[in-house]
């Protein structure tokens, strides 16, 4: 069997992992990939953003299945253009891809059907979000409609703050198109909590949940980023917090957008933050999240490509998603300066017996070695029985692990585990 996987970062490295764990993956293409992919699968130089590109090389391989990992393509139609062209694929086709990349559709599709989030008002207009500003409560939190590579979210301490980042958004373009709508809603608080689940757009079968380390700095300061570590399962997900999220949240979600006629098949991510008031989404994400991906899939029992498949077919009902009773810690190894400005093109040595725990993101090869191409360079996966095994082993595989100006955050679970101290 002939398989696709459109991306080039950390969570295609782990998707392509799990999908080799199946002997039927006889080939699998990776477009674009990158240099630590390629251990792993054929990379092919096609942007990820290239559909036209995709569906050409799709057909002409006699691809079997595709999976469309990354935002971009998915908000584009790659899937549409896909299935269009006769290959049958994992991810949710434009018009259901929506709910990530317009946050104004997603904060309006929760208020029409009653999903638990935070209040929020839209703004297409800078002098009128600037004067809602004047009195609206703070700390508040700001939001570029678009896609942003998970950088378009400020929680604006002050008002001045709030000012900076809406005139930054919609005035002076710091997000492009994707700031010209923005979203303002309320600050609210309590552990976060991702949530990655599959979907045949009748069918909810969540995976382990996680808890993802946004901010580039220990003890969550310092800039957003994609994301510097995560581990799994997270701690403040109960079961009854998990049976509520099921019926308040997941299952309202999938039934909103079928009735929408945008019917959502593939891995809904839901963004949640556990309130006083109870879980509530903070936001969706049309794909497998980066990196929970690193942790969610080596706790997949289940194999990924029988369930892909299954949400393609529409038959996840039938089909078992099982998990393992361990727990994954993954630290990012970035490189110095990320998000902001940072150097690129250092070698980097990573121990043979690591390499299966590690997932490549922004690495380049050349002449057989490997290099730093990217803001967030390698994640460092471990499962163990306990989260305390699982962060102490991943950190040790990062201290083996070199190239010049690498960066990672030191706490990473470090949360997590005073939660479960707590318990």
């Amino acid at each position: 069997m002939k398989i696709l996987v459109v991306g080039g970062g950390g969570r295609e490295h782990a998707i392509i992992r799990k999908l080799r764990e199946n002997p039927e993956a006889e080939t699998i293409y990776a477009l674009p990939g990158n240099g630590g992919i390629a251990r792993d699968a054929q990379c092919v130089n096609i942007a990820a953003t290239d559909v036209d590109g995709i569906v050409r090389f799709a057909v002409e391989h006699q691809v079997d299945y595709a999976v469309v990992a990354p935002d971009d393509p998915l908000v584009l139609g790659c899937v549409d253009a896909l299935e269009a062209a006769g290959v049958p694929c994992f991810g949710p086709r434009a018009n259901a891809a929506v709910i990530e990349g317009s946050k104004v559709f997603s904060k309006n599709l929760m208020k029409k059907y009653g999903i638990p989030t935070a209040a929020y008002e839209t703004f297409d207009d800078l002098s009128r979000a600037l004067r809602y500003l004047e009195t609206a409560p703070v700390p508040i939190v700001v939001k570029a409609d678009g896609l942003a590579l998970g950088k378009g979210v400020i929680i604006a301490q002050t008002r001045e703050e709030a000012r900076q980042a809406v005139t930054g958004m919609m005035r002076d373009g710091r997000f492009g198109k994707s700031g010209e709508k923005v979203v303002i809603e309320e600050f609210l608080t309590g552990p976060e909590v991702s949530v990655l689940a599959f979907t045949d757009g009748e069918t909810v079968k969540p995976m382990v949940s996680s808890m993802d380390h946004k901010r580039a700095g220990n003890n969550d300061t310092g800039l957003n980023t994609g994301g510097m570590g995560t581990i799994a399962p997270n701690p403040y997900y109960t079961q009854d917090v998990a049976e509520r999220c099921m019926r308040e949240i997941f299952l309202p979600t999938i039934r909103a957008m079928k009735a929408e006629g945008r019917p959502f098949r593939g891995c809904l991510y839901f963004g949640l933050m556990i309130t006083g008031d109870g879980p509530k989404v903070i936001e969706y994400n049309c794909r497998f999240g980066d990196p929970e991906t690193q942790v969610v899939l080596p706790l997949l029992k289940s194999d990924l490509l029988t369930v892909m498949r299954s949400v393609t077919e529409g038959t996840l009902k039938d089909t078992p998603v099982t998990v393992n009773n361990g727990c994954a810690a993954c630290v990012i190894m970035a490189s110095r300066g990320y998000p902001a400005h940072y150097e690129k093109g250092f070698e980097i040595t990573v121990p043979e017996d690591v390499w299966p725990s590690v997932y490549a993101a922004g690495v380049q090869e050349k002449d057989g070695k490997l290099f730093t191409s990217g803001g967030r360079v390698l994640g460092v996966t471990a499962v163990r029985d306990t989260l305390k095994e699982a962060v102490g082993a991943s950190y040790a595989m990062v201290r083996r692990i070199h190239f010049d100006n690498a960066y990672c955050r030191s706490d990473i679970g470090a949360r997590a585990l005073r939660a479960e101290e707590k318990e």
